[in-house]
């Protein structure tokens, strides 16, 4: 079977299933160019060797996920699919991001009622995509719920329970399931028509944040919430470059007004016109 090379660009907080264990949905971009989302890995169990990172070229045995309408849904071809790391797009010598830009940004929508009527048209049924807000307006946190679903977790320890009869987890360094994040996190924004839209942003690397300045403050949520806004808002929105990758969920990619969730943020230096005169 021809392996499937990808870009990863996003890498989404973990979730739980009680079918599956612990989660990441990760996308990116094909070698021609195309969106592809990969669903399910169980990323933390990889080995080192597997566990990629933004912008790392990767190859996987991939097959369509029938069970997912999206056109971009992608799996594994088993749950133990080899990961294979071939190397690191990074921001170049200039920290341009130039060679990042001419994967990411070949299309990018700047209009959030187009974007929708797309993602609503099942013939076209779009769920990834590079968005450019026109105006961002605010960074904030919402008190989310802080412990993970009962039921799923009852779930996943009776699925343990029948790995480790056949010792496929050794119990004596188990597997501890990632911890819930008690805030969701939203950016609202304005689009090129001037409608307004709170989206919030299930990226991994948001979530990572909170909890190093959780620790950073000794459990101070008020100032870590403060330092992922600074982050957010006062750097990657205003100075600079922000774009956000948006993504769909199959739950409610047709039954809600706005199915779109931000997933990941690319965010290169703001380009001025010096800079751009010396790549003439």
């Amino acid at each position: 079977m021809a392996k499937t090379r990808v870009l990863i660009t996003v890498k989404t907080y973990p979730t739980i299933s009680g079918k599956y264990d612990e989660l990441v949905c990760t996308a990116g971009f094909r070698e021609d160019g195309s969106w592809i989302r990969i669903y399910p890995i169980p990323f933390r169990k990889k080995s080192y060797e597997e566990q990629y990172s933004k912008y790392d070229w990767i190859e996987i045995d991939l097959v369509k996920n029938e069970s997912d309408f999206r056109f971009e849904s992608y799996r594994p071809y088993s749950i133990d699919s080899e990961i294979t790391i071939l190397g690191h797009l990074d921001t170049g010598k200039d920290r341009s991001w130039s060679e990042r830009k001419q994967i990411v940004l070949k299309k990018v929508y700047t209009n959030m009622a187009k974007l929708i009527e797309e993602a609503k048209n099942k013939e076209i049924r779009t769920s990834l995509a590079v968005f450019k807000p026109t105006k961002i307006l605010d960074f904030y946190a919402e008190p989310a719920e802080r412990e993970w679903n009962k039921k799923k977790i009852d779930q996943l320890k009776a699925n343990r329970d029948q790995i480790n009869m056949f010792e496929y987890e050794h119990p004596e360094n188990p597997f501890e399931v990632v911890n819930k994040l008690p805030y969701t996190f939203k950016f609202k924004f304005e689009d090129e028509n001037g409608k307004v839209s709170n989206m919030m942003i299930e990226d991994w690397e948001t979530g990572q944040l909170f909890w190093n300045c959780l620790a950073k403050h000794e459990g101070n949520e008020a100032r870590a919430i403060q330092d992922v806004k600074n982050k957010y808002f006062e750097d990657f929105a205003k100075t600079k470059d922000l774009h956000f990758y948006l993504g769909t969920s199959a739950l409610f990619h047709y039954t809600s007004h706005n199915p779109f969730m931000i997933i990941g943020t690319f965010q290169p230096k703001i380009e001025t016109q010096y800079s751009l005169d010396l790549f003439k």
